[in-house]
């Protein structure tokens, strides 16, 4: 792209560290040679996350109410206000319905301008799932949210750290209903996305690797029948249309082959199975990317952190990852 990309980032939460985490990357000088930056959120958070930050001299915040009256210049964070919170209403730390409201209200907003091509990326700060329930959201988590404004069909949500990068069959939903969700078609069509994606990201033919549901992929059927009846028929399948695909693999062995560079890309049956590995190999650094949505869109990978909210001691190196994805995605079409 001969022009730099507009990236939204959402603020998240207001009660939470999703401003922080914002404006202290917002300091890097280098994002601003990559992309025009904006916030979709509340100017009063952003300003008070300045002050918290210690940064008053250095940034301003800037309320806009249109894209043309974005700058995109180092020293400015332009902030596009919708006027749905009044900052003074809620606390740093404390759960609240309010907050949870305009959360999602940001994230609607750059989805329909992601969605419409106005802007190109979107990278999402931190929201807290009990305050969108409390707001009276279903749809709590923001791939699902992005999903059902765009009527999106089939998507994913990829971890990454470094060279280790883990597609999830699932996220949000109890282990229970998540072991439920191992079928051979939802296998299957997870594989299909990984690949499609993967060769859009410029590799000729990625080498995925399936984690197993079972300890020890089942020992033989010792263990469950899942391996044998779901995930092996979907690996077979997607073997027999010329993907590399291995699987299914222990869940205690794919991802550190991942790591050793015998696969590109991992795809793990649950959320906590995928993103125990992230988290334990690069936590900082680990950035998440969804699949299947019609624009691109990264995220942190870390909550609303309400106990050191509004103190000044939240890490924004995921923030600034999730920002160097998305712009690699949009301007070279690869990841970084």
């Amino acid at each position: 792209m001969s022009d730099k990309p507009f990236l939204a980032i959402t603020m998240g939460d207001p009660s939470g560290v999703g401003s922080e985490v914002t404006v202290k990357t917002l300091l890097d000088k280098s994002i601003f040679t990559k992309c025009k930056p904006f916030v979709v959120g509340n100017v009063d958070a952003i300003s008070s996350a300045i002050e918290i930050v210690g940064a008053s001299n250095i940034v301003n915040s800037n309320k806009v109410t249109s894209l043309d009256q974005i700058r995109g210049e180092y020293g400015i964070i332009d902030v596009f206000d919708m006027n749905n919170l009044d900052f003074n209403s809620i606390q740093y730390g404390q759960l609240s319905s309010i907050a949870g409201k305009a959360s999602v209200e940001w994230i609607l907003k750059a989805g329909e301008m992601a969605a419409s091509g106005e802007i190109q990326a979107i990278a999402t700060a931190p929201i807290n799932k009990e305050a969108c329930s409390m707001a009276g959201y279903e749809d709590i988590g923001h791939m699902e949210i992005f999903q059902n404004q765009t009527n999106s069909s089939n998507v994913a949500t990829m971890l990454m750290a470094r060279n280790l990068r883990v597609v999830h069959l699932t996220t949000h939903k109890s282990l229970r209903n998540a072991c439920d969700y191992v079928t051979k078609d939802n296998v299957l069509s997870k594989i299909l996305l990984t690949d499609e994606y993967f060769k859009k990201w410029g590799w000729d033919s990625p080498r995925i690797g399936v984690a197993a549901l079972n300890p020890h992929a089942s020992d033989g059927g010792l263990l469950g029948d899942e391996e044998e009846k779901q995930i092996l028929p979907a690996v077979n399948e997607a073997i027999s249309i010329g993907i590399d695909v291995k699987g299914p693999v222990p869940a205690d062995t794919v991802f550190n082959q991942n790591i050793d560079n015998k696969f590109d890309v991992c795809i793990a049956m649950y959320h906590d199975q995928g993103h125990i590995p992230i988290k334990v190999y690069d936590w900082a650094r680990s950035v998440s990317v969804n699949l299947g949505l019609p624009f691109v869109r990264t995220s942190v990978d870390h909550g609303t952190a309400f106990d050191i909210a509004g103190k000044g001691l939240a890490d924004h190196i995921s923030m600034k990852e999730s920002i160097e994805v998305a712009v690699s995605v949009v301007s070279d079409n690869k990841l970084p």
